[in-house]
């Protein structure tokens, strides 16, 4: 063959080239690509090594999501969701009871101050007890009126609401208290609302929590700053361990930096945390809370949270702040829980406190336990408690009554137990899943509330009580939706599948406030996920105990952990549930 047919039949080859020179050239081009697909794949093994039972969820999408270029077509309801995990988009119909929940909870936004001085007072600021009607005596079963007019600190009238204000009237002679509502008339005045329920005295007492000023900056927190509040997890193998930060869902601001992916592939609940330099996820060990991050507030809205000036002062009447109630006539109907008389407004309370035992305003008498009756009540029961440490409060008073099986297990966090074999008796305690600012946890011991009511039989013996709010006041309010509609779908399916199974919901309650804990923790927080909570679970066959009404109503300090005698009415309350008293025959 000549050279000119060679070149014809091979043109891609040089002329003259010998063909130990072009394979030895091709080896060296096969060299180069096997050796960047090694590098290639040893830098991508080191990424893939997040992936666990733990992380395999990184390729799970929960139910409530689409991609973009997935997503549904045609206009969705006009609500904006603050949620700080993008991905977490509800559905339609989820997005419209999102939007009806924060609707049912928005609160009035005031002008920008130019300073302090024009901000609410409460020491200038000033409430009268209104006369009765035809300026009658008052008697029991009355509504009592009192008047509030804010001021700023030079003593000028507030022209627009929004303060949080609180009102309870009581009697320390008798040990009676009652929460009274108040309602905002939007001009800086406010009205407060009184069921009279006792004979003898009773005092008016009005405490401005927050300024309107002062609740827009907590409005702007919750919505833009929700990484205030930080976690940390401990990744530990063998001599080698590091600390992470975590949270629900952690700025993309590094983009490089790999994730941990703890997402519950049951709820789709998120949870992430930074991956270790030098440790796989798979060796997370417990989850402790961070802290909290600071300079969240200028100079100047720090004068809007100052202890003794503005955060929980009480306001001081003009006039008489008591008055002394009459008994109800001998001609009025006898009723066991007096009804209020006709108004604009009728303000009907959960209870009230008499001779220093809770009074439910239902008609249902509230009996009272001494240990032998808890004994009999509890005796055949299970009662499973979840949520946070205001719930354990129940626990650590039952297990006075019940001997403690000891579990090793933190002192905050749990899991507790405790079991009376011989009246067969068992109490359990567990906490809520993240997030969660408990010193430490055990990530094993992460679990998710629906998913644990998932796992109970239910039944006329099955007891199941509920708190969860006090973790949850950091974040956007569609945190907290999306978390009690979790628990809320697993309390249906154990109500259909357990009938008779009594569920008991907590309330949120105040608690005391400095600086640092109203930006994170303010009972203005606590008040707008309460009335989430009772509206979600509206309906439902649940038993709700108002502990902010029985916190407000009290004459204890407020404290995030109620005192005895609060948490033993409680517990009376919730005895009289789990066994109420015989009908009379």
């Amino acid at each position: 063959m000549t050279e000119e047919h060679k070149a014809a039949a091979n043109p891609g080859q040089p002329k003259g080239v010998p063909v130990y020179q072009r394979l030895s050239r091709c080896a060296l081009i096969f060299l180069l690509l096997a050796l960047s697909g090694i590098i290639f794949l040893r830098r991508n093994i080191i990424t893939l090594e997040n992936l666990s039972y733990h992380t395999a969820s990184m390729l799970f999408q929960p139910q409530n999501s689409s991609h973009p270029a997935l997503a549904q077509k045609g206009p969705l309801p006009p609500y904006n969701n603050h949620t700080i995990c993008s991905h977490l988009e509800p559905t339609p119909d989820e997005a419209l009871e999102d939007r009806a929940l924060i609707d049912a909870i928005a609160w009035p936004k005031p002008p920008a101050p130019t300073s302090l001085n024009q901000t609410s007072d409460p020491v200038h600021s000033l409430f009268a007890i209104l006369p009765s009607k035809g300026g009658r005596e008052r008697r029991v079963g009355d509504q009592l009126e009192a008047l509030v007019q804010m001021l700023d600190f030079q003593g000028r009238p507030k022209r627009y609401g929004g303060d949080f204000l609180v009102a309870r009237l009581h009697s320390p002679e008798l040990g009676a208290g009652v929460a009274g509502t108040v309602v905002d008339h939007l001009n800086g005045s406010y009205s407060a609302l009184f069921p009279l329920l006792w004979e003898g005295p009773a005092q008016v007492t009005i405490t401005m929590v927050h300024s309107s000023e002062a609740v827009a900056v907590l409005q702007r927190l919750r919505e833009q700053r929700s990484d205030r509040f930080f976690f940390k997890s401990l990744f530990r193998s063998g001599k080698l361990s590091e600390t992470s930060v975590c949270n629900m869902c952690l700025p993309h601001n590094r983009p490089q930096e790999p994730l941990c992916n703890y997402t519950d592939l049951h709820t789709g609940e998120p949870w992430y945390c930074l991956k270790p330099k030098r440790l796989s996820c798979d060796t997370r060990i417990n989850h402790f809370k961070g802290g909290y991050k600071k300079d969240l507030v200028t100079n100047k809205e720090a004068l809007l949270f100052q202890s003794r000036v503005n955060i929980k002062v009480v306001i001081h009447a003009s006039g008489p702040d008591r008055i002394d109630v009459l008994p109800r006539k001998i001609d009025d109907p006898e009723l066991e829980n007096r009804s209020i008389e006709p108004g604009p407004v009728k303000y009907n309370p959960s209870g009230y406190y008499y001779k220093g035992s809770w009074r439910s305003f239902d008609g249902t008498p509230v009996r009272q336990f001494d240990a032998k009756s808890i004994t009999q009540c509890l005796t055949g029961k299970m009662i499973n408690m979840y949520g946070d440490s205001t719930v354990r409060q129940w626990f650590e008073y039952l297990r006075a009554f019940v001997p403690e099986f000891n579990l090793r297990s933190p002192a905050q966090a749990g899991p507790f137990m405790a079991v009376d074999c011989k009246h067969n008796i068992l109490l359990k305690y567990r906490c809520h899943g993240p997030p969660l600012g408990f010193s430490t946890v055990r990530a094993s011991e992460l679990r998710y509330v629906a998913n644990e009511l998932d796992r109970l039989p239910g039944g006329p013996n099955t007891v199941v009580a509920l708190s969860l709010w006090a973790h949850f006041s950091p974040f956007p309010v569609e945190v907290y939706i999306r978390r009690m509609r979790h628990i809320r779908r697993a309390l249906e399916r154990l109500l259909a599948r357990g009938p008779g199974t009594l569920v008991v919901i907590r309330s949120a309650n105040l608690r005391a406030l400095d600086k640092e804990m109203s930006l994170n923790h303010s009972d203005w927080f606590s008040l707008q996920l309460d009335r989430v909570l009772r509206n979600m679970f509206m309906g439902l066959a649940v038993v709700f105990v108002d502990a902010w009404e029985m916190t407000l109503a009290h004459n204890s300090a407020h404290n995030i952990h109620p005192p005895p005698d609060i948490i033993k009415n409680m517990i009376s309350l919730i005895l009289t549930q789990v066994c109420p008293a015989k009908k009379k025959s």
